[in-house]
């Protein structure tokens, strides 16, 4: 298991996919937490998944995102260490849930899967 801080998060390591999934954590107790957010995660026990994850930003008025690519940010390179690949898949298994694909390519990581559009809208000059 492993705890620590990226640049911006708290980083925690549970021991099983279904202790991320299952969290009910107290937002309230996280927004006093000195952290833009929290990320949990663990290997994944779905095979198409290395690893699942959460991610609580209460701090910032997000009490949990739905698929977070700037932690997948961190996830990516975590996760490739530990299985020793460059190509990853992720699941945030939060309400809405969603699937991020990781490529690592040095020291960047290049995040792939699908979007939802919750806003449009036309710029004019």
């Amino acid at each position: 298991m492993f705890c620590g801080r990226t640049q911006f998060d708290l980083f925690v390591e549970l021991p099983f996919a279904d202790d991320v999934c299952d969290l009910d954590p107290d937002v309230s107790a996280l927004s006093a937490i000195a952290a833009r957010g929290i990320i949990v995660t663990a290997a994944a026990d779905m095979p198409e998944y290395d690893f699942v994850s959460r991610f609580f930003a209460p701090a910032v008025g997000i009490p949990e995102d739905p698929v977070t690519g700037s932690a997948h940010c961190s996830l990516g390179p975590f996760w490739g260490e530990r299985l020793k690949k460059t190509r990853l898949s992720g699941f945030q298994c939060s309400v809405r849930g969603g699937a991020v694909r990781m490529q690592l390519q040095g020291d960047r990581v290049i995040l792939t899967g699908n979007t939802v559009a919750i806003l449009s809208g036309r710029l004019m000059a």
